[in-house]
Order: C-alpha cells, then structure tokens, then sequence
C-alpha cells in the first residue's frame, strides 16, 4: 500500500512541477528548426475574426515560430487548434508559390475544442520536393462575411531526406522517431509522431513530458493539456 502511495505521489509530482525541474529522460526535447529562411512572404499564425470564438484561447496553427514546417511526405498531416465555437465546418486551402489554390475543401468538425489535423487526401496531387506551400484554415461561422471568420495560415515545405535521417530511422525504435526528426528539423513528422504515441500509448508518462516539452520548445506550451481530438472528414 506504502509503494502505491508512494507512487502517486510522485506522479502527482511530476505534473505540478515546471519541466525544467523534470531529470527523467525526454526523446524529443526541443524542436531544432533548421537553417533556412522563413516563408517566401510575411504569414502570421494569429487569428483574424474572433467574433465566433469563445473562451480564452485563440485558432492556433501547430507550427515552427518562424512559420514553415518541413515535411517528407508527399501528403503531410497538418495540426491546430481548435476553441469552442459553435463553427460546424471549417475550409482548408492550400496554395502553391503563386498563389494559386492547388486544393479546397470543407470539413466537418467536431463538436469539441482540442487539438485537430486533417491529412490531404491520397488522391490529390504530391507536394513537389522543395517547393514551398502556403495553407489557411478559416472556421466558418459567417457564411455571408468571411471577414467575420476566424482564420490562421503556414507554410509547408517538402524536402528529401538526407542520408543521416535516413539511417537513424531505419536503426531505431519507433518511440524514438520524435527525437530524431525534430533534431534533424522535420516539423510534421516530429509532431504526427508524437501524436500517434500519445494516441496509442495514452498513459505512458515519458510520452506525455516529450509532448509538453516539445510543444514549449516552439511556444505553444499553453495547448499541451488540450485533447487531442478525432477530425476531420472532408465534405469534398
């Protein structure tokens, strides 16, 4: 009874202290963004309209401070937050370069504030190697004045792995897959990483601090206790 006690004291512990504090061993520590310039153009994650939006927290992107994210998938998973609101739909636009829109589409959200993604679709286009992609999600709450909605954007580069991330994912363990994409600067699969681990392993406490300490690492560590929700289903 003494050990059982003992333990949950410590747990208790654990989640009550800064993470400065914690000496338990974190795969993905910070996210090291890479040596590059920022997107092509000024983007801002902050929302625009929050006339819909209740509570204190904002739509907010998951994405670098600098605003572009590094993929190595052809379709990465793009994240953010969602605040209550009574917005049933939200619009996903992606463009290239030229602003050109090289897909759309509305989804349909839950009826929950947390933390969403919504992955492009398998039969849509590939993002191209080293072209960069601009994407905005707009909460619809006003049908009839987009002004009104909220709205948040980022960038999205994909690039080809070099030989040494290649070789560290191919010698390690899964868990470890966080660790070594954010060292090597890979925004979406450092994050879709750890969400899959936190999904799939909902109690493991070691996953719980890499989350936390990974999203401070950027300054989103005001969304590290928000769920991580099911979404979204594209309407077309």
């Amino acid at each position: 009874m003494k050990t059982k006690l003992l333990k949950s004291s410590i747990l208790s512990l654990l989640f009550t202290l800064p993470l400065s504090t914690i000496s338990l061993p974190v795969q993905a520590q910070t996210f090291k963004p890479p040596k590059r310039p920022g997107p092509p153009v000024s983007v801002g994650a902050a929302t625009r309209g929050n006339s819909c939006v209740q509570g204190n927290k904002n739509l907010t992107p998951l994405i670098p401070k600098n605003k572009l994210g590094l993929t190595i998938s052809e379709r990465p998973t793009f994240f953010w937050y969602t605040p209550e609101s009574p917005a049933k739909t939200a619009q996903f636009v992606l463009k290239n370069q030229d602003n050109k829109i090289i897909y759309e589409t509305t989804l349909s959200l839950p009826n929950q504030s947390g933390i969403m993604g919504f992955t492009l679709p398998i039969n849509q286009p590939a993002l191209e190697e080293n072209k960069t992609y601009r994407w905005d999600l707009i909460l619809i709450c006003d049908e009839d004045d987009f002004s009104n909605n909220p709205r948040i954007n980022g960038w999205v580069e994909r690039v080809q792995p070099d030989t040494p991330l290649s070789q560290a994912l191919e010698k390690a363990d899964f868990r470890k897959f966080p660790g070594i994409y954010a060292e090597a600067g890979i925004w979406h699969e450092a994050l879709i990483s750890l969400v899959e681990l936190r999904l799939t392993e909902p109690n493991n406490l070691t996953n719980q601090i890499n989350w936390r300490q990974f999203l401070k690492s950027v300054g989103l560590q005001d969304l590290a206790s928000e769920p991580l929700v099911k979404c979204c289903t594209a309407n077309n």
